[in-house]
């Protein structure tokens, strides 16, 4: 028989309503003592679901008063806040704290040391990726997707590419909360390798600092000898009319430029959201620009398939693993990563999540056998 879990405890070998009984009593033992004066389970359904429903009204009016959030505070205030409602009738109010403040806690010192990256000053690295791509496939594959896809007008499905590209910044949180809901010790591992994907990759562009394709295409190869961190080039308009470090493609759509651009957020155009680009550029510009060496974006969506792998059905690793592999078509084509990236940051997930599967079964093999030797 399957076993289900209730808050992280099996219940096996139970038959159905056994079962339910054993999770209504665990769910009963979070409520308030009102449910004593007359709260009945029916009741607190609806005082979830109408929680629920006006906390999407508050998210939905910040959205579109605010803008898309593509900061992290912002996100972990929306998440805790829907699960705090999400929480009504199922779960102590203060396991929303317990659990996410810490893991909030290490993100926020994640983003405050991303300085250190700067600061350390490691020469940056302008042919690395590009070299390894051109070894790979004869050329690189950024500037041949741009040249046979890209037009002078954004594409109706490039609103597909910016909407994967923006996903990351919410796609994780999203699958973090779920799997709180449902099952906190599954939840903790999550954070752990969301946590270690992050300080690893960290670790990576601060050692191995790279630039990215929509960086290459406006610098040329004497302005980046000496492997600056921040050149005059990377600033400018636009690619260099030689197509810089890249080169020009051999074929490009009619009236379309054969150089490399970075048009990670073009999508929005189509859907007149000139406003959501515009915001998307300012958050770039903001960013470690040349912090492409390993892919966190390809990273955390791969270590999204393979952490979910054996915990859903086909229809969720097919979801999965094709979020996963639509990132990277995406960060290649739109000049954010070259291929070089994307294969850094999905060996990083591998490693991340085989690491922390190995410790779990080992801890887990470790407790059932004290298990045993206290029960002798």
């Amino acid at each position: 028989m399957s076993i289900s879990e209730v808050d992280g405890v099996a219940t096996s070998e139970l038959g159905v309503g056994a079962a339910s009984e054993v999770e209504g009593s665990r769910r009963w033992r979070y409520l308030p003592r009102t449910v004593e004066s007359g709260l009945t389970w029916r009741n607190l359904a609806v005082v979830r679901r109408t929680a629920v429903a006006l906390w999407l009204v508050c998210v939905c009016l910040s959205l579109w008063h605010n803008g898309i959030a593509y900061d992290r505070t912002t996100l972990l205030i929306y998440m805790c806040s829907g699960l705090l409602v999400a929480s009504i009738g199922r779960r102590k109010f203060w396991t929303v704290f317990v659990d996410w403040l810490p893991f909030a806690a290490i993100l926020y010192l994640y983003d405050m040391t991303r300085g250190v990256a700067e600061w350390m000053g490691m020469p940056t690295h302008w042919t690395l990726a590009p070299d390894f791509d051109r070894g790979l496939f004869g050329q690189v594959p950024t500037v041949w997707l741009q040249g046979e896809l890209k037009q002078v007008s954004p594409p109706w499905w490039e609103i597909g590419t910016s909407t994967i590209y923006i996903s990351f910044f919410v796609v994780p949180y999203v699958v973090a909360g779920v799997l709180w809901l449902r099952n906190r010790r599954v939840w903790a591992r999550y954070a752990v390798c969301f946590v270690a994907m992050s300080f690893l990759a960290l670790v990576g562009y601060t050692l191995v600092p790279g630039a990215p394709p929509w960086a290459a295409a406006k610098c040329a190869a004497v302005e980046v000898a000496d492997h600056p961190r921040d050149p005059a080039c990377i600033y400018g308009p636009g690619p260099r009319a030689d197509g810089g470090l890249l080169g020009v493609a051999d074929h490009a759509q009619p009236g379309s430029s054969p150089l490399v651009e970075r048009i990670s957020g073009r999508g929005w155009q189509v859907l007149h959201l000139r406003s959501a680009e515009s915001m998307l550029q300012v958050g770039q510009a903001k960013s470690n620009l040349v912090a492409a060496i390993p892919s966190l974006h390809a990273g955390l969506t791969m270590m999204l398939a393979l952490f979910m792998w054996p915990r859903v059905k086909a229809l969720g690793r097919t979801l999965f693993v094709g979020y996963a592999l639509a990132m990277a078509f995406t960060l290649v084509y739109t000049g954010e990563h070259y291929v070089f990236d994307v294969l850094l940051g999905w060996g990083l997930a591998a490693v991340v999540v085989g690491s922390v599967a190995y410790v779990d079964r080992l801890l887990s093999r470790r407790r059932a056998q004290r298990s045993c030797s206290d029960a002798g």
